[in-house]
């Protein structure tokens, strides 16, 4: 059984200001983004994306994924505790974001971006999917290093690399390092299907229900490693809340895939400016 490093959550301090290896995650995440969507440029220009939009894409992706994000751990998770706390709603240093809130926030900050700047809803999601997985892979490594939403009991003959976390349990207990499963299933290797997938010419949409089809289920898999938040447990047929709040994102991914790839001719052309 191996034990949690027990990383310093603070990764840097500059005087009174300390920064912390989540908040430093979050601005890998937008890096990686920038990063990436310019080369998404350079290799597919018939999109009509240019250095300018991305700047724009970025500011609305980043609002979208933090108010998203928290509302969607308030609503998702917590609803009666902030009902009767609701002030704690702003306390985001105390942690609380929801990915399914925060896939949400980005959607509708998208749809926004799409009326603005002329181009479909599906032209915008199609552009931005490759790029999305890792930031996903950044999180991840966030809650790796802070030691937070550590996996199920493992058994250490069986899963060798089962790792102690001191920062949940006082005596030793082998558990799934789910966050490390999560990485490299819905941040690398959701990345790499993207990736390929998206350089060439698809319909328009395909792009997008590939993304909710391949993370959907790749988190629906990795939930069956990760423990239940306390607060909830097991909901129904034993699933986890991130199991359902999943489901809907694959039927409707498959839904789409094939909604969309009717019309063979209808490949992603070039936006409006």
């Amino acid at each position: 059984m191996l034990t949690h490093p027990q990383f310093d959550p603070i990764a840097l301090s500059l005087g009174p200001v300390a920064i912390r290896w989540y908040g430093l995650m979050y601005v890998v995440a937008f890096v990686l983004f920038m990063v990436l969507g310019r080369m998404h440029l350079k290799r597919r220009p018939e999109l009509g994306f240019s250095k300018e939009t991305m700047d724009d894409l970025l500011f609305y992706g980043m609002l979208g994924v933090v108010l998203g994000g928290r509302l969607g751990f308030v609503l998702f998770y917590k609803p009666m505790y902030y009902l009767y706390n609701p002030i704690e709603i702003f306390y985001v240093w105390q942690g609380g974001m929801s990915f399914h809130g925060g896939f949400l926030g980005v959607l509708v900050a998208m749809w926004w971006f799409g009326r603005r700047t002329q181009r479909t809803f599906w032209q915008v999601t199609d552009f931005i999917a490759p790029l999305v997985p890792t930031g996903l892979a950044a999180g991840r490594m966030g809650n790796f290093i802070n030691g937070e939403l550590p996996g199920r009991a493992a058994d250490a003959a069986t899963w060798p690399w089962a790792m102690w976390f001191p920062q949940v349990d006082a005596t030793p207990l082998a558990r799934h390092p789910s966050q490390l499963y999560q990485f490299a299933l819905e941040g690398l290797l959701l990345f790499i299907i993207l990736w390929v997938y998206s350089a060439k010419p698809r319909a328009v949409g395909k792009v997008s229900a590939l993304f909710l089809i391949g993370y959907g289920s790749f988190r629906f898999l990795a939930e069956f490693a990760r423990e239940p938040d306390s607060f909830l447990g097991f909901l129904a047929l034993g699933l986890s809340m991130g199991q359902w709040l999943s489901l809907p994102m694959v039927i409707a991914g498959v839904a789409l895939w094939f909604y969309f790839g009717r019309d063979k001719s209808g490949s992603a052309g070039p936006a409006r400016a």
